[in-house]
């Protein structure tokens, strides 16, 4: 019988993955010496920092702080946006891009990847040169990475993040020899229950261990045990339950890991034994091109949403040309017109060697008879059509569509997105009292000459113009919306106001006197009537 080789699990913990992509982004020279600067996200309470370089984290900035107070601490302290959607596209990357060291790999967001190595560490002479030419490879890219070998996916994890640089937990050693003195954090636990479980006074995974039956004395444990088992006994997630997670770590429980698969994109290509000068004939290689594209997506049963065009120059440059389609099509033409506009601008020097079209977004797509107008108004490739016209004309960002959302907040109860994009369904059916139909964009303040004894203005300025107001309908209370907002948010009273001259207004007082979160309400107006 073949013998059953013992699985070996290699994590990588990129440690600095947002900084190290922002260093190599936009400051690819700038030593770590360069000015404090923290990369942040908006929150409901206010920016708040994910990551800082060397200066930042020297002068006190951590990752979970907020801006301000990271501030107060170092005023020079540089803000970036974060962007989390690219941390997470490269890690993908760098998932498959990792399945040199073994057949499968597989995301462990936020910041590290997981590879099976099992019968793979002989081919680079070894499970420590295999760990040595991990490190070497990543850091040629920039990256900042720590790396263990397991045979479970959390101790991998638990090694690479708290253990020694480069540690090996070979196959038939005790786990708890080499992970017992690690916190009970490298159990890849809720922060609740990491808190539930300082108060226990349990900090390590050897006490852990202990209470969880593995101990020399199980007797002695008992009643520990039976506490612990009740108080988690309901938690069915792992991140939620510690036994589950040390079971996982030691190999008593199994832990399904999804690994991610390389999905080859459509592409097509023309090699030219002449290079092309001339627009007549460069658009003749672009409907080959298209029609190839077209062949590539009706064998896979799918049609292109997103359209990358690379022309590459006798003298080496690449130009691309990039098109997003509003729904899936294989409609050659169609993508020969939409890349009209996008190659008049097209530069071709001595020439164009070769022409590569590439779909990097595709969706499913039915087969259809195209040919008939019945056909093509049920599967809306019409309008398809018509919104990618709109947008290669007038920009990505310039065709949207308004949704109505969840929140009764007039600023936040309407949103934009992509034309055809499905609309969300609304969970609740969220009834307002007239509102006019044209909002500003952000409410603007006016200056209020005099108020009436009952709250509403009688005389107000906005935009250098005073206004005597002759109608007033109100007040409409909204509240703010607790769930997201600060405790000191003031509420607000709407107004319908009418002036002298027949214009309708739509203002709110934001706060009323004594309510004790503010001095002197503020008054704002939001939106016009037409």
């Amino acid at each position: 019988m073949p013998t059953v080789r013992p699985r070996r699990i290699l994590s990588v913990w990129f440690a600095r993955l947002s900084v190290d992509r922002w260093r190599r982004a936009f400051a690819p020279d700038a030593p770590e010496t360069c000015a404090p600067t923290a990369l942040i996200i908006d929150t409901a309470h206010g920016p708040r920092i994910i990551a800082a370089n060397d200066a930042g984290l020297e002068a006190g900035a951590r990752a979970g702080m907020l801006l301000a107070d990271a501030r107060a601490l170092c005023p020079d302290l540089v803000a970036v946006p974060a962007d989390p959607a690219g941390d997470l596209a490269t890690l993908e990357k760098l998932a498959l891009w990792a399945q040199r060291w073994g057949p499968w790999s597989a995301l462990d967001p936020p910041d590290g990847l997981l590879v099976d190595v099992t019968g793979a560490a002989h081919l680079f002479g070894g499970e420590e040169r295999l760990l040595a030419d991990v490190a070497r490879a990543f850091a040629a890219r920039g990256l900042a990475t720590r790396a263990a070998l397991a045979p479970t996916a959390g101790a991998a994890w638990a090694l690479a993040r708290y253990g020694p640089p480069a540690s090996i937990l070979h196959p038939g050693d005790d786990p708890l020899c080499q992970l017992g003195d690690l916190p009970v954090a490298a159990l890849r636990l809720d922060d609740d229950v990491l808190t539930v479980l300082r108060r226990l006074g349990i900090k390590r995974l050897g006490e852990l261990a202990g209470v969880s039956g593995t101990s020399d004395d199980p007797e002695a444990e008992a009643a520990a045990r039976d506490a612990l088992r009740r108080r988690f006994r309901n938690h069915r997630s792992p991140a939620a339950n510690p036994l589950l997670r040390l079971d996982q770590l030691l190999g008593r429980l199994p832990e399904p890991l999804l690994p991610v698969i390389d999905r080859p994109m459509p592409m097509v290509q023309r090699r030219l034994m002449e290079p092309l000068r001339h627009r007549a004939s460069l658009d003749r290689v672009v409907g080959d091109l298209a029609q190839d594209m077209v062949r590539a997506l009706e064998a896979r049963g799918e049609g292109a949403r997103r359209l990358e065009l690379a022309l590459w120059r006798v003298d080496g440059e690449v130009l691309m040309r990039r098109i997003e389609l509003a729904a899936a099509t294989r409609e050659p033409e169609h993508m020969l017109r939409l890349f009209a506009r996008r190659l008049d601008d097209v530069n071709a020097g001595f020439g164009i060697e070769m022409l590569q079209l590439r779909a990097s977004w595709s969706e499913p797509l039915a087969l259809s008879q195209a040919d008939l107008d019945a056909a093509a108004e049920q599967h809306g490739t019409s309008l398809a059509a018509c919104v990618d016209r709109l947008t290669v004309r007038l920009g990505q960002q310039a065709v949207t569509r308004p949704v109505v959302r969840a929140s009764h907040i007039p600023e936040r109860a309407q949103g934009w997105q992509p034309p055809l994009a499905p609309v969300p369904p609304m969970q609740s059916q969220l009834a307002f009292n007239t509102r006019p139909l044209k909002l500003l964009d952000q409410a603007e303040p006016i200056a209020v000459l005099y108020a009436s004894p009952d709250g509403f203005p009688q005389r107000f300025r906005w935009r250098g113009a005073v206004r005597e107001v002759v109608r007033v309908e109100g007040p409409e209370r909204i509240a703010p919306e607790w769930w997201r907002e600060r405790s000191s948010v003031r509420l607000r009273d709407y107004y319908r106001i009418e002036d002298e001259a027949g214009r309708r207004y739509w203002i709110y007082r934001q706060g009323s006197v004594g309510d004790g979160r503010g001095g002197t309400p503020d008054w704002f107006l939001q939106g016009l009537y037409t």
